[in-house]
């Protein structure tokens, strides 16, 4: 199965668990560039789960859209689990969403640096009160790791809104 048809089908089943619990996602994305957002808008009916995608690539819009705090972007960078974090708590707070998402990682080909080289991502997911997140390390060109940005995150999302109560 390609990258693509697994996307789309971890997105069929992301879309049946949010119908069956009456409930709606959020995205926020940095390094996808609203790649997350439109696999799932890829689906027909998603206006019933899906409610809102903020595409924040740069520190501004973190900020602007999704109250990142500048303190938060300056002390950790961008690409940190606090930003990311915060990013899930704003993409919750500024949509009807109760669940989110979110991404900031170097997808490359230039960027990284030795404490965050390309590849690196970090990842969150989450309601209003809870947030996980990890770091991953990705390989390949900028698309394949933005595909397996996309990938992980859903997996990671679909994982906690089976759990959640």
């Amino acid at each position: 199965m390609s990258t693509t048809e697994t996307i789309f089908s971890t997105c069929q089943r992301l879309a049946t668990l949010l119908i069956s619990r009456q409930q709606m996602v959020a995205t926020a994305e940095s390094c996808t560039g609203g790649g997350i957002a439109t696999a799932l808008t890829d689906l027909a009916g998603s206006s019933t789960w899906f409610d809102a995608g903020f595409v924040t690539y740069s520190n501004q819009a973190k900020q602007r859209m999704l109250a990142v705090p500048e303190s938060v972007l300056i002390e950790h960078g961008a690409v940190s689990q606090p930003v990311v974090e915060a990013m899930v708590r704003g993409a919750i707070a500024h949509s009807q969403a109760q669940f989110a998402v979110a991404v900031s990682g170097v997808a490359g080909p230039s960027g990284g640096s030795a404490d965050k080289p390309v590849g690196t991502v970090w990842i969150a997911w989450g309601d209003a009160n809870t947030q996980q997140s990890q770091r991953f390390q990705f390989s390949g060109d900028r698309q394949q790791v933005r595909a397996q940005t996309i990938l992980a995150a859903l997996l990671a999302l679909i994982e906690f809104i089976q759990f959640a109560e």
